[in-house]
């Protein structure tokens, strides 16, 4: 497909020869962010493993020290000792049995992640047809079902993010938006990636961490040298 006019003009301020240093990277980020709203500023990492393998499969946990995502709306399925924690953590809907029947009667999920305490599995089975293909159901794989439910919630709200690796084993995720300093990009960049190297698969060979590049929303991506 043909660039249009305003990309093949950005483009041109990008080396695709050199890889950037990120200080530099995340200002030419901005300088080639060319639309009118505050543009996601994205990573985008190409990982030595081989994701048709169960065991290389790459998945990670993330806090930035600046959120770049909106406020995310929690449910918390726990027993009635569990209630006051889970809203005082911040949990938006708290509750256990009649919650979850009110759910399976209605169907209808108006929030962003569901949390849960072990126990409240098998009551929450019978709601899993329709959590889980809108990707709602908890899980101990995505971190939202733990004892621990408070932590798990506060965590939530700081703006932990769950990522892992896409077919092709390449990684995509927002660091964070246009609007933020050249600082707060930066020290967002260092965490993500800092978490991906943690998250290297005990089975991965060769080179893991292969090319990372950074890029606007509707910006050219620009190499970052590692």
């Amino acid at each position: 497909m043909a660039k249009s006019k305003r990309m093949t003009e950005i483009s041109k301020l990008v080396d695709k020869t050199k890889s950037y240093p990120i200080a530099e990277a995340v200002a030419l980020v901005k300088k080639t962010s060319k639309v009118k709203f505050d543009a996601n500023v994205e990573l985008h990492a190409k990982l030595g493993i081989d994701p048709t393998k169960g065991e290389q499969q790459m998945r990670a946990f993330v806090t930035l020290p600046k959120s770049a995502s909106k406020k995310k709306i929690v449910i918390a399925f726990v027993g009635a000792n569990d209630e006051k924690a889970a809203k005082d953590a911040g949990a938006d809907i708290a509750g256990g049995e009649e919650l979850i029947k009110k759910i399976i009667a209605t169907k209808k999920t108006d929030f962003d992640i569901a949390v849960a305490t072990p126990e409240m599995m098998k009551v929450l089975a019978p709601a899993a047809k329709i959590l889980g293909p809108r990707g709602l159901m908890p899980s101990p794989k995505n971190n939202t079902v733990s004892p621990n439910i408070k932590a798990v919630i506060e965590e939530i709200k700081k703006g932990k993010m769950a990522f892992k690796n896409d077919a092709g084993g390449n990684v995509h995720l927002v660091i964070g938006k246009i609007s933020f300093t050249d600082e707060e990009l930066t020290a967002n960049f260092a965490v993500v990636l800092e978490a991906i190297r943690k998250a290297k698969p005990a089975s991965s060979k060769g080179t893991y961490l292969q090319n990372v590049s950074v890029c606007s929303g509707m910006g050219p991506g620009i190499k970052i040298q590692l």
